[in-house]
């Protein structure tokens, strides 16, 4: 099929806001590795996972909904994966599909260059598997995150599952902590004017921490800038997680710094063409 081109992609729905393509090819360029990483918009993920057998696809990224839904199609998954029940990253062996999860290491990575997690509280909001791999992130770090979701009975569980406590979404305005970490994809693009908490709580918190990584600017770094809080963008777990994919796959040292300096420009350019 692919000629000794190597083939990688993306599986998600929708995929089109996607800039995974754009830093991975750009990163397979600059380490000079033959390949083509391709956004593959899926409705049934089954379907897809043989795909990458029968068409020998090398490797894939998943996103939003089947992080967690992958897993029954999988021949095997690493400790993290299995722990957090969450893979974002497949890698074809042979035949053989194993599943990993670097949306930890991304997460850890960013926060840990910043601020550090041993020893602090950081809010999660959200239940799905960005919130399963930061609960992860957190406790591997020796902090103690709590699980905060509009549907108090998924962050309850998520809460048992991973060790941490859970409140409700709305209880949000009497919690205090080092950190809060938006793992929901509220203000994603194209539905930009969302933010997933009242601006009014995020005074309670130090550090504001986005896994939304377009917009560049999201509601959420906004509100939080204006509330005094420092912040990190969801373009520092994006492209760390990313990096770790790279490795992975290819054995080779990610171009880190590079693969964030291309997204970066993508999506500063965008947002000068909306206020052009």
């Amino acid at each position: 099929m692919s000629g000794g081109i190597k083939i990688f992609a993306l599986f998600g729905n929708p995929v089109g806001h996607s800039l995974s393509p754009l830093m991975h090819n750009a990163a397979f360029k600059k380490l000079g590795i033959v390949a083509m990483y391709v956004p593959l918009s899926v409705d049934r993920i089954g379907e897809a996972v043989s795909a990458v057998r029968s068409l020998g696809i090398s490797g894939v990224s998943v996103t939003i909904p089947f992080k967690t839904a992958v897993m029954d199609h999988l021949d095997c998954m690493d400790e993290a994966a299995r722990e957090i029940g969450a893979v974002n990253t497949i890698i074809n062996e042979g035949g053989k599909l194993a599943g990993a999860n670097t949306d930890w290491l991304g997460l850890s990575g960013a926060v840990s260059s910043r601020l550090g997690m041993s020893g602090k509280t950081f809010a999660v909001i959200g239940a799905g598997g960005a919130a399963r791999a930061a609960a992860y992130a957190i406790i591997k770090g020796g902090g103690s995150p709590v699980i905060l979701n509009r549907t108090a009975k998924k962050a309850e569980e998520l809460a048992r599952s991973s060790g941490a406590d859970a409140w409700p979404l709305e209880r949000i305005g009497r919690l205090k902590a080092e950190g809060l970490i938006n793992a929901t994809p509220v203000g994603m693009h194209p539905a930009e004017g969302g933010i997933p908490v009242p601006p009014m709580c995020l005074k309670n918190f130090g550090w504001v921490i986005e896994t939304v990584y377009n917009p560049y600017e999201t509601m959420l770094l906004k509100a939080a800038r204006a509330s005094g809080c420092r912040t990190i963008r969801g373009l520092e777990m994006f492209v760390r997680q990313g990096a770790e994919q790279i490795r992975i796959w290819t054995g080779a040292e990610p171009p880190r710094d590079f693969m964030k300096r291309t997204v970066a420009a993508a999506l500063k350019k965008t947002e000068r063409g909306k206020t052009g």
